[in-house]
């Protein structure tokens, strides 16, 4: 029971972690710098820690810029408030992020004029259907070894999804429960003290304001721990953080 805790856990974690450090705050908003070394170190790390939920950096980086500039209306890919429950908001999600990579719907220049991380060779890997399932049957194989009864099974689905599960919850609660410190015309909140546990990311209303400030947590009482990590990096000269003033004025609002 102990080895399927931990694996569960280190998975949620270390697939948060990436999908809020490298995806969200580095292909989206390039709220630091790195060297090319480290952007295919962190590339890598992100498709082994999602494994079979993947998300495309490039792919994701245009859609959560959309999210900024259309928040909350119905240009935005995920609004909760233009769909009956999360399931529906996330299949119209997946719609338009499989419609960027197959390129069936291309965005707006205004979302890709900006630098987007891309490793074709990787992505292609990454997204095909057959390394998806291996990673599940990992995921599976590991349950079958260490699971004390049928029950722990349950869990798998989490396994299989967790990229697009972490995103349905900091999309959904973060624009529909909490408190606001700021009116940013939209629907975001502050979600705590999940917003600790996610890692910063429920943390919408701060990051909707201060969209390329690499600190999500604004009060006392907050605490963004993907950013804690970050100015440790930053310490010892793994990534450079840019200062939310000194950012390019034509990035994502």
């Amino acid at each position: 029971m102990l080895a399927i805790i931990i694996f569960f856990l280190g998975h949620w974690f270390l697939s948060l972690f990436f999908h809020s450090f490298f995806l969200h705050r580095y292909a989206s908003h390039k709220m630091y710098e790195i060297s090319k070394n480290w952007e295919r170190v962190f590339y890598v790390s992100t498709w082994l820690v999602q494994g079979s939920s993947y998300l495309v950096p490039r792919a994701y980086g245009v859609m959560h810029r959309m999210h900024h500039v259309y928040s909350d209306t119905e240009k935005d890919p995920h609004s909760p408030h233009f769909f009956k429950d999360v399931y529906q908001m996330m299949k119209s999600t997946i719609v338009i992020f499989r419609g960027f990579l197959t390129g069936k719907n291309l965005p707006e220049t205004q979302f890709t004029e900006d630098y987007l991380p891309v490793w074709d060779k990787l992505d292609k890997l990454g997204h095909h259907v057959l390394t998806r399932i291996s990673f599940g049957a990992l995921y599976t194989a590991f349950y079958i070894h260490f699971a004390p009864n049928a029950w722990w099974f349950l869990l798998l689905p989490i396994h299989f999804l967790m990229g697009p599960i972490q995103g349905a919850v900091v999309n959904w609660c973060g624009h529909k429960y909490g408190y606001s410190n700021y009116d940013n015309g939209d629907q975001s909140k502050n979600s705590t003290p999940w917003g600790i546990v996610l890692m910063g990311e429920l943390f919408q209303n701060n990051h909707h304001y201060a969209k390329d400030d690499a600190n999500f947590a604004k009060k006392w009482f907050e605490f963004d721990l993907t950013f804690f990590v970050m100015r440790g990096m930053n310490a010892v000269g793994i990534i450079k953080l840019i200062p939310a003033s000194l950012k390019n004025q034509k990035t994502f609002s």
